[in-house]
């Protein structure tokens, strides 16, 4: 019996780019929509604002999970058919979030979300730098750039369906609906396979301290991302900076320059460093917050914080994994590790805003998220500053 090696499907690597473009579209718009929609989901459980913030832990600790299995998972399985599967099972949880009754019942239901786009997220950026290997910095900043197209879109899509509507569901399944689409294209796409050719350093495994400081590097980023995009809204509400649909587009606002920020990011990653674009944004940051601690009664000086710190905040998840690339050869598992720190961090930082909320006054939030960007450009120093060891203990 004569028996044929099937040829390996053959990999478009710019059709296979759009298909992440269009999935971490999705995951923008999944994400961005639980900060406008936070005051809603706290009344239809019947919760105060530092209980519902409890949601942001199971959230992100199912990221986290996800992260960490999801990395080891695309080493083994089939890259796309994963991503879909992540993809329907996040179409069907959007589908519950708003009808949900209980807090407790929320906070499961919130963390096979994040379980769920932790697995998604690892498995776009693993897949994205085996299809483009060291070439892959300008096509990381656009997957990352189209997250913030999502997120940007998602409370506006909100503040309508506010209007129209006066409730939320019906926002959370027009993204149910959206996100179908995606999966269906993914599944149908051949999946890369991860690299194993040696590293330019001379091995395929990564130092042990190179990647504990860029996993705690991304644990304190993300924290202070998500900790912003999650609270500003609330923010605004509570010092009454504006109405509900004025802080629904301030929200906005901040994932729009978060976004243009992050396209800019695609021309920047050709010309410069990723160092020297990692320490201007840190320290845009910075000074974007302090426009908002220093003039904290002024709408004008927050309109301008938000845009500052989505602009400067943009390029920094993105710039960091195209720095640990050439750092180290990245396998699905190591970038899962990066993601379980991203997700430790979008799990503490929120929830530890929301407990000074209640306890200590809503301008305890950018306190909080300014210290987080100074211990991140502590972070940034120390892991610029750590030369290459041949000889060092590796994982």
């Amino acid at each position: 019996m004569n028996t044929q090696t099937l040829p390996t499907p053959r990999i478009r690597p710019i059709l296979t780019t759009a298909a992440y473009y269009s999935a971490f579209i999705t995951l923008g718009l999944t994400t961005g929509v639980i900060g406008p929609t936070l005051p809603s989901l706290a009344e239809h459980t019947g919760s105060r604002i530092d209980e519902i913030s409890i949601i942001f832990v199971a959230s992100s600790f199912g990221y986290l999970l996800g992260s960490l299995l999801g990395g080891r998972a695309y080493d083994r399985l089939p890259g796309h058919r994963l991503v879909a599967a992540m993809l329907a099972l996040i179409a069907l949880v959007l589908v519950l979030v708003p009808v949900v009754p209980l807090l407790w019942v929320l906070v499961v239901v919130m963390f096979f979300l994040g379980t769920f786009q932790g697995a998604m997220d690892v498995g776009c950026n693993s897949l994205l730098m085996w299809v483009h290997g060291a070439k892959v910095g300008p096509f990381m900043n656009g997957l990352h750039f189209f997250f913030g197209v999502g997120a940007f879109l998602s409370p506006v899509v909100v503040a309508q369906v506010l209007q129209l509507s006066g409730n939320i569901h019906w926002a959370y399944w027009i993204f149910a609906l959206i996100v179908l689409p995606n999966a269906v294209w993914l599944w149908s796409l051949p999946s890369p396979t991860v690299d194993t050719t040696p590293h330019p350093s001379g091995s395929s495994k990564a130092p042990r301290l190179l990647v504990s400081l860029l996993v705690l590097f991304f644990a304190v980023y993300v924290g202070a991302e998500v900790g912003f995009g999650n609270w500003i809204f609330t923010y605004t509400r509570t010092l009454n900076l504006a109405d509900q649909t004025v802080a629904a587009y301030l929200n906005s606002a901040f994932w729009g320059s978060f976004t243009l920020g992050r396209l800019i990011g695609v021309g920047i990653s050709v010309r410069f460093r990723p160092t020297s674009i990692l320490y201007t944004d840190l320290i845009g940051c910075l000074a974007s917050m302090g426009v908002i601690l220093l003039w904290p009664a002024s709408s004008v000086a927050l309109w301008i914080g938000v845009f500052g710190i989505g602009m400067f905040m943009a390029s920094v998840f993105a710039t960091m994994l195209a720095y640990a690339e050439q750092r180290m050869k990245l396998t699905g598992a190591i970038t899962g590790w990066f993601l379980v720190g991203g997700g430790a961090g979008s799990m503490f930082l929120p929830w530890l805003i929301g407990q000074s909320f209640e306890r200590i006054g809503p301008q305890s939030a950018m306190q909080i998220i300014t210290i987080d960007l100074v211990v991140n450009l502590l972070l940034l120093i120390l892991l610029t500053n750590i030369k290459p060891v041949n000889h060092a203990r590796r994982v």
